[in-house]
C-alpha cells in the first residue's frame, strides 16, 4: 500500500508542550491528521488536530478511551499509513530507589511502560493488516545506564526499550498467529539533550530557547513515521552536533 491518498493518521502522546507539541506541529505541517493525548489541553487551531485530555496513569480510563475513541479511528479504512508516538513520560520521584513509594512507582510505570505498550498493541490489532505502521517509543540514555536518583524513571524506560524489541520480534516472526506482520517498524528514540528526567523537566515548557532542543528531534521522528523499508526494530539517539 502506498501513501498516494495522503490520508495519514498519527497518534501522539504528550502533545501539550515540549517534544510532543513539536512533533504534532511538524506532522500537521506535512498534512497528517494528528490525534493528541495529554493531561493538559493542547489546541493547535488546526483542522487536522484532535485532542483527548487524559492522564495516562489512569489506566481504566485509558482502556475506555481506547475502545470507544482510538480503535474506531484507527480502524477507518481511509488511512494509508498510521504512526504512533509514545512521547508522554512520567519523570518519577527524583529519589533513590531505597526511598521508592509503591503507588508513585506504579504510576511511573503506568505512564512510561503500560500505556505505551497497550497503545502499540491496540494500533497493531486494529489497523488493517496491509497498513504501514510506524511506532516511536521515546527513550533516554537512562534506559541503558544506571543514573542514581532517577532509578524509577530509568528502569521504566529500560522496560519500554525491551518491550519495543520484543514486540518487533513478535511481529516479524513467521510463527506468529497469522504469520509475520508486514511493514511495521518500531523506533526506540533517545532525543539527546532532552533525554534525561531532569532535562525533560527543565525544557518541558514552550519557552523560546527550548525550540532548539525539540525541533530537530521532532523532524527525525516525523521522518521515521514517513519512512519506508525500515527494520522491524531500530534504536537511535539524536546527535545534536
Amino acid at each position: 500500500m502506498n501513501d498516494s491518498s495522503n490520508e495519514r493518521l498519527a497518534i501522539v502522546t504528550g502533545t501539550s508542550s515540549g517534544l510532543g507539541a513539536a512533533i504534532a506541529l511538524a506532522l500537521l505541517a506535512q498534512g497528517w491528521t494528528v490525534l493528541g493525548m495529554s493531561r493538559r489541553k493542547a489546541d493547535f487551531s488546526a483542522p487536522g488536530y484532535r485532542h483527548i485530555q487524559i492522564d495516562l496513569a489512569d489506566l481504566p480510563r485509558l482502556h475506555g478511551v481506547a475502545d470507544n475513541e482510538l480503535a474506531p479511528i484507527a480502524a477507518d479504512p481511509k488511512w494509508s499509513r498510521i504512526g504512533l508516538v509514545n512521547n508522554a513520560g512520567a519523570i518519577g520521584s527524583m529519589r533513590t530507589l531505597e526511598q521508592a513509594d509503591p503507588l508513585q512507582l506504579a504510576a511511573v510505570f503506568a505512564v512510561n511502560v503500560v500505556a505505551p505498550v497497550f497503545l502499540a498493541g491496540l494500533v497493531v490489532r486494529t489497523a488493517s493488516k496491509a497498513m504501514p505502521l510506524r511506532i516511536v517509543n521515546v527513550s533516554t540514555g537512562a534506559a541503558t545506564q544506571p543514573i542514581p536518583g532517577i532509578g524509577d524513571y530509568g528502569s521504566s524506560k529500560a522496560a519500554l526499550r525491551l518491550a519495543s524489541m520484543t514486540l518487533a520480534a513478535e511481529l516479524a516472526s513467521s510463527e506468529r498467529p497469522g504469520g509475520a506482520r508486514p511493514d511495521i517498524a518500531i523506533l526506540s528514540y533517545a532525543p539527546g539533550v532532552v533525554d534525561t528526567a531532569m532535562q525533560q523537566s527543565a525544557r518541558a515548557g514552550d519557552r523560546p530557547w527550548n525550540r532548539l532542543f525539540v525541533d530537530a528531534p521532532a523532524r527525525e521522528v516525523v521522518e521515521f513515521l514517513s519512512s519506508d523499508c525500515e527494520k522491524p526494530f531500530t534504536e537511535r539517539r539524536f546527535d545534536e552536533r
